[in-house]
Formats: structure tokens, sequence, C-alpha cells
């Protein structure tokens, strides 16, 4: 469990990670020092695990969002969940239950690369038995704040 101070920091970091030590101590009243070893603190127990830019794939060219229901051979799974860590045009996979194994999380640069994707690459994956897609129209809600869990 983490406590007042470790809540502020990690909510003040989600909404701006570029933020200098002196702003972050100064917007959750802890001077520039014990903030610092705060944040140490933080990354050490692994709650802060890295910091990255949010980039827009529509403007990368990455127009095609899609959730892929994969059901795959019990006895490859290690082997799809390896391809799977390799793949590029995977941005998450989720095991998952219920009727599928697992939900991938899919961006190509349009619907024919998409289709290709698909045909080509990932119904050769090992183990995959299966799939079933979903594109994406709009993104309603994304990267909710894990601090406001808390």
């Amino acid at each position: 469990m983490l406590d007042n101070n470790s809540k502020k920091i990690v909510k003040a970091l989600e909404n701006d990670a570029r933020m200098s030590f002196a702003a972050l101590g100064d917007e959750i009243g802890m001077s520039k020092t014990p903030c610092w070893n705060k944040v140490q603190q933080l990354q050490k127990a692994g709650v802060i695990q890295g910091y990255s830019a949010q980039l827009d794939p529509k403007a990368l060219g990455l127009t095609i969002r899609a959730l892929v229901h994969v059901v795959v051979d019990f006895e490859q799974y290690q082997a799809f969940e390896q391809a799977i860590l390799e793949h590029k045009a995977v941005r998450s996979c989720h095991a998952v239950t219920g009727d599928s194994d697992y939900v991938l999380e899919i961006l190509a640069a349009d619907i024919d690369a998409f289709d290709e994707l698909l045909r080509a690459q990932l119904s050769r994956l090992p183990g995959v038995q299966r799939f079933n897609t979903a594109i994406s129209t709009r993104m309603v809600k994304n990267n909710g704040a894990y601090a406001d869990m808390l």
C-alpha cells in the first residue's frame, strides 16, 4: 500500500512525467531532495516502471486498431506467447478467460495491411486455432490514470 506522498507523486507523474523534481515537490508539498528520494523508492519497488511519450497512432500512419480474440492449442501457448512478444504489430496481449485464450490489440496502416497481417502472419503463429476480430471505430477512453484508482 502506498503512503499519501507516494500516491500524490504517482498521480502527478501520470499527468506529467517530464516535470522536474523541484516542480513535483512544489506540487505535492515536499522539498526537492525528499521528493527525489521517494521517486527513487517507487522505482526500486517497481511502482514506477519507466517513462515514455504518448504517441498518436494515426499521426504515425497507423489508422487501423483492432482487437483480435485468439484461441490457441494449450500445448503451444508458450511458443505463441514468445512469438507475440516478438511481433511488432501487436501493441498488447492479454491472457483472458472465456471463449478466447488471448486478446490482442493490433495496429496496422490500413485495412489491406491488416488483412495481410491476419492472413499471412497471425494465422501462422504457433498454436493458433482460430481468431475473431473487431475493428475499433474510435477510442472512447485510453490511459485511465492508475493513481485515480488508489
